[in-house]
């Protein structure tokens, strides 16, 4: 028997230099898997966390090794159509239970992708406001102003309008302050100007905005408009409203209540 019998050899009825052949396109395809994980483990590692990195390589090796499993069985004699209809009567019970693990799956390579949300940020989804604090493949979980875990399912937050009021450096917000019809108006918005022109955290460009915007029922109604630090807006928010009542207090402008004048037939 010479060594080329050998390879001609059956197996279970499967020739050596088959199995052989199959074994060696199983190693390359274990080595193309490694591979393909090591250079979404470098591409991602600084993108996103730890956990969500290594859910990510795992899904993809495991993908790719049973792909080449299926496809490297044709080499030793193992007919696809069959496994193919098991395969698809298969797939479609998979489909409709997992369709939702899928859609969110995909939703959370989007995100990664498109990155409209990041660890930290401070975000908007429906009437969810909070800080991001985990992106999962499958789902990302947001703190709330409250403390409270909120977790949404990837596909949910890729589909939703999503406000990020830290993707920009700079955020606005908007007072309404009423005074008397007897107070000065040119006054009262000298007089706020100078407390914001005081505060570091407001800024000075784009410049804050101060006009009369409505003459109401028992009020003269400004509108104080400012633009601060994303990253401490909302301090600077709750402080200077505090600020301006003080100061305008001070100079004898005061916020009034309603009042109605009612006149009496004779």
């Amino acid at each position: 028997m010479t060594i080329w019998d050998i390879f001609k050899y059956k197996i279970a009825g499967i020739e050596v230099e088959a199995i052989l052949k199959f074994i060696g396109a199983i190693l390359i395809i274990v080595i193309i898997a490694k591979i393909v994980r090591t250079n979404i483990r470098r591409g991602l590692k600084d993108k996103l966390p730890d956990p969500t990195v290594k859910n990510i390589e795992r899904f993809s090796y495991y993908v790719i090794i049973i792909i080449g499993f299926i496809a490297s069985l044709s080499i030793i004699g193992i007919s696809l159509s069959g496994l193919l209809v098991a395969g698809g009567i298969l797939g479609i019970v998979i489909g409709f239970a997992s369709q939702t693990v899928v859609s969110n799956f995909l939703s959370g390579i989007f995100l990664i992708i498109e990155r409209p949300i990041g660890i930290g940020d401070a975000i908007k989804i429906e009437d969810v406001e909070g800080i991001v604090e985990e992106i999962k493949i499958l789902s990302t979980t947001i703190r709330t102003w409250d403390g409270v875990y909120a977790r949404f399912p990837n596909e949910k937050v890729f589909t939703s309008k999503i406000y990020n009021y830290y993707s920009s450096p700079v955020r606005r917000f908007e007072y309404k302050i009423g005074i008397r019809y007897s107070d000065d108006a040119n006054k009262a918005i000298e007089i706020i100007k100078r407390v914001l022109d005081e505060h570091p955290f407001v800024l000075k460009e784009p410049a804050p905005v101060i006009f009369v915007d409505e003459l109401g029922e028992s009020s003269v109604n400004l509108s104080v408009r400012i633009w601060a630090p994303s990253n401490v807006w909302f301090s600077v928010k709750t402080e200077m409203l505090w600020k301006l009542k003080v100061a305008l207090e001070k100079e004898g402008i005061q916020v009034p209540f309603p009042q109605r004048v009612i006149w009496m037939a004779k």
